[in-house]
């Protein structure tokens, strides 16, 4: 019985060996996975299906439409396990575009105690690479296609999105880098930018940049530092984190100020809730900032500002984040370019389930636009 590992090598120097052509006859198998592998808004699906080639091809007597030990009998099999102990590694090691956790945490996947017959309705969307996934599972299982095709062709589209990932990446990484040496982009520019940036659909985790950019960028002007940022999806009671950004000073390891990032308006039960894990923390910080893009109530406003005295000289209080950018860049006008590389580096080095391939790529075409129009 082969090994993971080793199936993946060979199907790797497959692929690599012809990566342009496809290995599956059928048009319309090979049209599913293509769609399971170039759909971005959803990433479980391809992981779902390349963990159960795996189980199937590592012992041919499992259905691969039966990776759930809770299913029982002598035809399931741990998807999760195969997912998490070889598919986490070989997906890091060559850079597929692929969620870099296990699909079978996914909520759409972590409850099933069923096979993934075509008749399950898995909810999620878009629905399609639901329907799909389990189409070529059940493909399989009734021998249309192999286990080891499937796998296969699954891989070498991952590694064809990838490339092109990168080709356009570099494309317009080259594009601004070839403008630089003129005139900078103006502070109310670089507002501009980032603004039609964060009205970007799936934008959660770009104030959390934002924020972390500035203080990575004046720094040594502050004296202060960010800490390393936690996962887009990490829970503060999870990771023990005040909040999204975490700021210490100089030579210190003690959080100074906590700041937290919404896209919908600061409510009161925030606040309550903010004002529960300072009272907890030790040592006790300087403030805690909502940075938000919704309008701000001043009733809320007036609410946070009350904890000062109840908090023992901790302040809470809630800032417009594109007030935020514009107070900064014009504050520290001679670095608002090193800012605006800073947010761009944040962007680019997060994993695509925190933000979107199409996002970072919505940035870098806006920077280009705006520095040409400049």
């Amino acid at each position: 019985m082969p090994s993971p590992n080793s199936i993946l090598t060979a199907v790797l120097q497959q692929v690599t060996a012809s990566p342009t052509d496809p290995i599956i006859d059928d048009n319309e198998i090979v049209s599913r996975i293509q769609y399971v592998c170039r759909c971005l808004s959803n990433r479980a699906g391809v992981r779902l299906l390349m963990a159960c080639m795996l189980g199937k091809i590592e012992e041919p007597s499992r259905d691969p439409r039966e990776p759930y030990t809770e299913i029982g009998g002598d035809y399931c099999f741990s998807g999760r396990t195969l997912d998490e102990r070889y598919l986490t590694k070989f997906i890091s090691a060559h850079r597929l575009p692929c969620n870099s956790t296990t699909a079978f945490l996914t909520p759409a996947l972590r409850n099933i105690n069923r096979a993934l017959t075509t008749d399950v309705v898995i909810v999620g969307r878009p629905p399609q690479v639901y329907s799909d996934t389990l189409q070529l599972l059940d493909d399989v299982a009734n021998d249309n296609v192999t286990a080891e095709d499937v796998l296969a062709e699954t891989i070498r589209l991952l590694i064809q999105v990838r490339d092109e990932k990168t080709a356009r990446m570099e494309t317009l990484i080259a594009g601004i880098e070839e403008g630089k040496g003129g005139l900078p982009l103006s502070s109310e520019s670089i507002v501009n930018l980032i603004a039609q940036h964060l009205s970007c659909k799936h934008a959660s985790r770009l104030p959390v940049l934002v924020v972390a950019a500035a203080y990575e960028t004046a720094s040594a002007c502050l004296g202060e530092f960010v800490k390393p940022l936690h996962a887009h999806n990490a829970a503060d009671e999870q990771t023990g984190a005040l909040g999204d950004v975490e700021i210490c000073l100089q030579n210190d390891e003690n959080v100074v100020t906590g700041y937290e990032m919404k896209m919908r308006r600061v409510k009161i039960d925030d606040i309550d809730r903010a004002a529960t894990k300072i009272a907890s923390h030790k040592p006790r910080i300087d403030n805690y900032v909502f940075i938000t893009t919704d309008v701000i109530d001043i009733e809320t406003t007036e609410y946070a500002a009350s904890m000062y005295d109840k908090l023992s000289g901790t302040e809470i209080v809630i800032l417009d984040c594109i007030g935020f950018i514009r107070h900064f860049v014009h504050f520290f006008h001679r670095l608002r370019t090193e800012f605006l590389d800073a947010y761009q580096s944040l962007v680019l080095s997060e994993p695509d389930s925190a933000v979107s391939q199409p996002l970072k790529e919505a940035f870098l075409s806006l920077r280009q636009a705006g520095e040409s129009d400049e």
